[in-house]
């Protein structure tokens, strides 16, 4: 068989639907934005393959940092043990954050680092006797990830419908848009009355997959004070936005008011290796110090702090905070918000959202915003076939790209996205 045939014969693929879909394209090898086909074909990879590459593939930095650990030590039990690379991490992890975080602990993706931040929010007040500290607050159109209690702080939608009657209840507000806003806190204060709120968890300033929906942080820093005044905990959900992507090493950077704990994945490794970690201030740390066993927080996985995965992580992070890193943030910053100027009167263009490294624009459809919109397929299809990766939301078009991205190779973004929009209109018209 070939390799397509063993795939098709062998492989169950995240988010598809394995009898409609499209064979999946081979890739034998990716260098910087491109990831390079087994047919001789070329991508662009504008959304840094699910948001992950944030210094594009095979960057030489990380991949001798992983090549040097897995000579030395490439894996070790977390618990009672514990090694260089991890602590290294942690180190560098609480220089960058904001002062008030004190302690990291490790898992393995994003949606992990999720569940260990809502089970330390709620442990927290069970360690402390308060028992009726159980109602999760969470924004409208959430996505904190897939496992369970991800999915259950997330909100309700077609992706998790066959779990319905198994998740715990979470009480979703609208996010904190200028028009939502007197909504939102109002509901906010409402649930915050009862004293039984244990934590709010919430994506600062962006909502990723439920198409790049953007507030300010004026307004989440409102909502913010109202949990502060009542003592209700705060869970930023950074997984997607840290190390970067919203112009500063992270979206809290923008707000006055600062979470209890933050949940930190994707970029973390530049995309080499899964790495979650869930980063607590003392307070939360102090609540499962103790003298009774049963006050631990009894959470872990396999791999955790791998070594490998850290090793990564610490070079990654020593590219971030590089000068010319941090040019090439602002500089992508700066290529949206123009590109987003040029195109703002399109008739076929709802409207743009920027921040940072990431711009969104929303198509003018006649089936309305959804994340079923049938045009996603033909907008994925134009764009491979110009050599592009970009994988829309419904009919939100958005780019995420590696900060390596060269000029000439985010204009090309931009120019295939253009050209897009009269084929995509003409085919919104005939459904």
């Amino acid at each position: 068989m070939t390799l397509a045939e063993k795939d098709r014969a062998y492989v169950w693929h995240p988010f598809t639907q394995m009898k409609l879909a499209d064979p999946p394209i081979l890739i034998e090898k990716a260098k910087g934005c491109t990831l390079y086909a087994a047919d001789g074909k070329t991508y662009i990879d504008a959304i840094s393959s699910w948001w992950v590459n944030i210094h594009g593939h095979a960057n030489d930095e990380i991949g001798t940092r992983i090549a040097q650990q897995a000579k030395v030590l490439e894996h070790v039990i977390f618990a009672g043990f514990t090694h260089e690379p991890a602590i290294t991490l942690a180190e560098k992890l609480i220089q960058i954050l904001p002062p008030h975080f004190s302690k990291v602990f490790f898992s393995d993706d994003g949606s992990t680092a999720v569940e260990v931040g809502v089970k330390m929010a709620l442990q927290y007040w069970h360690n402390q006797g308060q028992t009726k500290r159980t109602k999760i607050i969470a924004f409208e159109n959430a996505y904190h990830g897939d496992t369970f209690g991800a999915m259950a702080a997330g909100a309700r939608s077609a992706f998790t419908q066959p779990f319905h009657s198994h998740l715990f209840e979470v009480h979703h507000i609208p996010a904190p848009t200028v028009d939502a806003f007197e909504e939102s806190i109002a509901l906010f204060k409402n649930l915050a009355a009862s004293r039984e709120v244990a934590a709010f968890i919430f994506e600062p300033l962006i909502q990723g997959s439920s198409g790049m929906l953007m507030h300010e942080p004026r307004q989440l820093d409102k909502l913010l004070a109202v949990a502060k005044e009542n003592d209700i905990l705060c869970i930023a959900d950074e997984v997607m936005t840290g190390f970067g992507r919203t112009g500063k090493n992270f979206a809290i950077n923008y707000l006055q008011n600062q979470p209890d704990i933050i949940c930190l994945s994707k970029g973390i490794t530049g995309g080499f290796l899964p790495l979650g970690v869930t980063v607590s201030t003392q307070k939360i740390f102090d609540a499962f110090y103790a003298d009774d066993v049963t006050k631990t927080l009894f959470h872990g996985h396999s791999y955790t702090a791998n070594p490998l995965a850290c090793a990564a992580a610490n070079a990654s992070i020593e590219l971030l905070l590089d000068k010319a890193c941090q040019q090439q943030i602002k500089w992508i910053t700066n290529s949206h918000q123009l590109y987003a100027g040029r195109m703002s009167t399109h008739p076929f263009v709802k409207n743009f959202r920027c921040r940072g490294t990431i711009l969104a624009l929303e198509l003018n459809t006649q089936q309305g915003t959804s994340y079923f919109n049938s045009i996603r397929k033909d907008a994925y299809d134009f764009y491979l076939k110009n050599g592009v990766l970009l994988r829309p939301l419904g009919n939100v078009i958005y780019i995420m790209p590696p900060y390596c991205i060269t000029k000439e190779e985010l204009e090309k973004v931009y120019e295939v996205i253009t050209q897009s929009l009269g084929y995509l209109q003409q085919k919104s018209k005939e459904k």
